[in-house]
């Protein structure tokens, strides 16, 4: 079987931070994948991902990112292809079509385990970019298909690089639940969102993010397993 990378864009400045909470992840996919290897690497840090790839041969590359936006269809290829590496590169985690299902639960359990009432809304906040419309629509996407269910609460998007900005939304809607579109536990999800969730005065519930839970090792694992 080829063994698989984990890359993920990590931090600029906590890069070994990153670094280390992807390896823990790449651990745990091994877990439910014996006899596959599983390595990680983030852009961030300087070297990671050519290390990664002279490890080993003919691996296939798994995106940890949210979106298929410029870092999976341009910056990765890129970085790739200057390594001379061939690499098949699969579709990024946010677009798995197992994600909406995980994210539903996520949500329905909550509400049901903090005693939210059941028309409060969801603010759903992702990264957005200045420079990638696919980063923005990604997230809209996700909105539009967890709305599909009719179990689900009113759910607005909120971003943190572009309008419309968390803090707006936040205050707009100050109760409920906000879950954190994101893979990995870096600035954003640390410092940004709490601020700007405090600076809105907001009196809802912060879920952690979406790469933390419990169910994604196995999703990631259910991926690769089809490749």
């Amino acid at each position: 079987m080829q063994p698989v990378i984990l890359v993920a864009h990590g931090s600029p400045s906590e890069p070994e931070i990153q670094e280390k909470a992807l390896f823990s992840l790449a651990n745990k996919v091994s877990e439910e994948m014996p006899g596959r290897k599983i390595d990680a690497a983030t852009l961030a840090k300087p070297g990671s991902l050519e290390a990664a790839l002279a490890r080993h041969d003919n691996p296939v590359i798994y995106p940890y990112f949210m979106a298929q936006g410029w870092f999976t269809k341009t910056e990765l290829p890129r970085r790739l292809a200057a390594a001379g590496s061939q690499a098949r590169q699969l579709e990024p985690f946010g677009v798995d079509p197992a994600l909406p299902d995980l994210l539903t639960r996520v949500i329905l359990e909550a509400r049901a385990s903090k005693g939210i009432p059941a028309d409060s809304p969801l603010i759903l906040v992702a990264h957005g970019s200045k420079i990638s419309r696919k980063s923005r629509n990604s997230v809209y996407d996700m909105a539009e298909t967890l709305g599909r269910n009719s179990a689900m609460p009113e759910i607005h998007v909120a971003l943190i690089e572009e309008p419309p900005f968390l803090e707006d939304v936040a205050r707009a809607h100050p109760d409920g639940v906000c879950l954190p579109f994101f893979a990995l536990r870096a600035g954003h999800v640390t410092g940004d969102i709490p601020e700007a969730l405090q600076a809105a005065s907001y009196r809802g519930h912060l879920l952690p993010e979406i790469g933390a839970h419990r169910e994604v090792p196995v999703l990631i694992a259910q991926a690769v397993s089809r490749v």
